[in-house]
């Protein structure tokens, strides 16, 4: 991957706190919703309930399929990521603590979290590890992507 998509796409990632993710139904429907999450690197976490419909799906079928962006009225200054990955459950104790301390670093300032932070043990945490990143940048051009395989 070149170090300028990587710069990018690293910078979008940071620049946001929400996506858009879809998982695939037992029944064969996809279901999108919408989730905070935090990264390292390339790699996205994300939190969901324990009898979440997310972590029913994801227990049938690991493939998910994301965007991350923002509204904007300007059309031309759309930017954002697409991804396919994969998404496993954390279950190491440790990386789970960690994921969790970085949620409220998404959150700067004054911005309180509303609710307690969980305990590693009340909610799941997916690991998202994509295979295909699409960055948009309609600032190159309309309707401008570059797909990167990782």
């Amino acid at each position: 991957m070149a170090p300028h998509i990587k710069q990018k796409i690293l910078a979008l990632l940071e620049q946001h706190r929400i996506m858009t993710l879809a998982t695939l139904r037992p029944d064969g429907w996809p279901q999108a919703t919408t989730v905070g999450y935090v990264s390292r690197d390339l790699t996205l976490y994300f939190l969901c309930a324990l009898d979440s419909q997310k972590a029913a799906n994801l227990a049938h079928d690991d493939r998910v399929s994301l965007t991350i962006d923002h509204d904007t009225a300007d059309l031309m200054a759309i930017a954002g990521l697409s991804m396919a990955a994969h998404a496993h459950k954390v279950t190491d104790r440790a990386e789970a603590e960690a994921v969790l301390a970085l949620l409220p670093t998404k959150y700067p300032g004054d911005t309180k979290l509303p609710v307690p932070m969980p305990d590693p043990d009340q909610v799941h945490i997916f690991r998202l590890t994509p295979t295909v990143i699409s960055v948009l940048d309609y600032a190159q051009g309309f309707g401008h992507s570059e797909l990167v395989v990782v």
